[in-house]
């Protein structure tokens, strides 16, 4: 059960004007205990120098994965959504042997269901058009064919994975470091908007094997001679809907005309307006299609709502934070100003607490989002720049503090608890004005959401958590400068 700060700091983190000093760095937050002013660290401890080495040394017949350095194994109860397989085994698709490390060595046992539809597709070189709810391992399914196809005797950029968001570019960047890091030679590139254009010229004139990116950054690089994409084999689009929204389509149909006619391309996404089906017949050759969205809520996640007026939402908040059993919590609002303003008045009630959106500078945002990632703060409040393919495993609690306007967007907030088959809870702030926005998004996505009762039964979202040992992270990325201030003004 969650409890104040005795004595609460400021939690939401930014600079000493005067001096230039952080301020205010809270300490990490337990896996299971209270919400407290002084939690514990997340996280397993680091495992020792692996002694195994990838390479000459491997010899038919060894032992090899009793050499590996395996997380802690997840206990936790896992729901269909990702047991519900044919049985089939990372080995079964005859990857190479470094690669199958890096995957054993994620804590990735056995391949999910769309891991199993989609792998062995990808391998033969086939066009993927992918549906399958967010947290199932979407992104395991495109990587891990993607890193077993990459030739590393051949200089040149071989494949493109195209994202949405800088956040899920920095993700994705750091499990495929860790995938690969015993193939020995595979270089990852991450490039977005927002950071310096000369660090990515001077990394494309090494080696880069893999670049994922967002539109606009790499088509800039295209256009400017810098990223040679003539060669490229694949191309992902991670997020295939919102990518090919109106705010993006225009630049993917510009970065496909650089490439070769023989390329390959795999789209993913949890949901696909009817914009898909035009870009598919005019890019895509005979696609193989894979459809696991027959329910399109993940069925761990438990949905709440509890009815309150606007200046009802802190006092319900707060309350919120004081009866749950928080891992971490993701809190959703519909505004950069709300934002601002509500991590500020949680931080006056004393929890600890972090903020992120659009408007933000880069590097304070690849600063929140590693930190938040790695457990130096339970809750992160944000708009809906997070609800895309983000997955951080403590999140056990999704709250919308402002409803959300549609169905997609609800889809993919409250998807950010529950990953891979876990439990989560999703808890929903409704004022008068959302009672039938309500309705509608229950009717279209088929899903029931309950009035909140007095008590939540721990059973439905709390379970022991194992991290992952988070050294595969792109240092260039990750270490970003300071943390954003809060500000704005004290009315909510």
């Amino acid at each position: 059960m969650a409890t104040r700060m005795e004595n609460a700091g400021p939690a939401v983190m930014g600079l000493n004007t005067h001096n230039r000093q952080f301020v205010g760095q809270p300490k990490a937050p337990s896996q299971l205990g209270p919400q407290t002013a002084s939690p514990q660290p997340m996280g397993t401890q680091k495992p020792e120098t692996n002694a195994f080495q990838a390479g000459p040394g491997i010899r038919f017949g060894d032992d090899w994965k009793r050499s590996l350095q395996l997380p802690s194994k997840d206990t936790r109860v896992k729901t269909s959504d990702v047991t519900a397989t044919k049985g089939n085994e990372f080995e079964d698709y005859c990857l190479k042997r470094e690669l199958l490390m890096g995957i054993f060595e994620m804590g990735w046992e056995k391949p999910s269901p769309i891991q199993e539809e989609s792998i062995p597709i990808a391998l033969s070189g086939r066009d993927i058009l992918a549906r399958a709810k967010n947290g199932t391992g979407k992104s395991g399914a495109y990587l891990i064919p993607l890193l077993e196809r990459i030739d590393m005797k051949k200089d040149h950029i071989q494949a493109i994975v195209m994202v949405p968001t800088r956040e899920l570019a920095l993700q994705v960047s750091q499990i495929s470091i860790q995938i690969s890091k015993h193939l020995g030679g595979v270089k990852v590139m991450a490039t977005t908007g927002g950071t310096n254009l000369r660090d990515d010229i001077m990394r494309l004139d090494e080696t880069v094997h893999v670049v994922i990116a967002t539109p606009g950054r790499i088509l800039d690089l295209i256009k400017k001679g810098i990223a040679k994409v003539d060669k490229v084999q694949m191309m992902v689009m991670d997020e295939a809907d919102k990518l090919l929204s109106r705010d993006f389509v225009v630049l993917i149909e510009d970065i496909i005309g650089f490439l070769a006619k023989n390329r390959q391309i795999l789209l993913y996404s949890a949901t696909f307006p009817i914009s898909v089906q035009t870009f598919m017949a005019k890019h895509l050759q005979k696609p193989y299609e894979i459809n696991l969205m027959e329910e399109l809520t993940l069925k761990g996640i438990t949905q709440y709502y509890a009815y309150v007026t606007e200046r009802q939402k802190v006092h319900c908040l707060n309350t919120l934070f004081s009866r749950l059993q928080i891992n971490q919590s993701i809190i959703f609002c519909n505004s950069t100003q709300r934002v601002e303003l509500l991590a500020k008045k949680i931080t006056q009630l004393g929890y600890s607490c972090f903020y992120i959106h659009a408007k933000m500078m880069q590097e304070y945002r690849n600063r929140v989002f590693h930190d938040f990632r790695n457990g130096l703060c339970r809750n992160l409040v944000c708009t809906d720049l997070f609800t895309r393919g983000i997955d951080i495993q403590a999140v056990n609690v999704v709250i919308n503090f402002d409803f959300p306007r549609n169905a997609e967007t609800y889809l993919h907030r409250i998807g950010r608890s529950g990953r891979y088959g876990h439990l989560g809870l999703a808890i929903n702030l409704i004022t008068a004005e959302d009672r039938f926005n309500l309705k509608t998004i229950e009717d279209q996505l088929v899903t029931d959401i309950k009035p909140i009762p007095g008590s939540i039964d721990k059973s439905l979202y709390v379970a022991e958590f194992h991290s992952v040992d988070p050294d595969c992270e792109d240092e260039a990325e990750a270490e970003a400068e300071v943390f954003k201030p809060a500000g704005g003004s004290d009315a909510l």
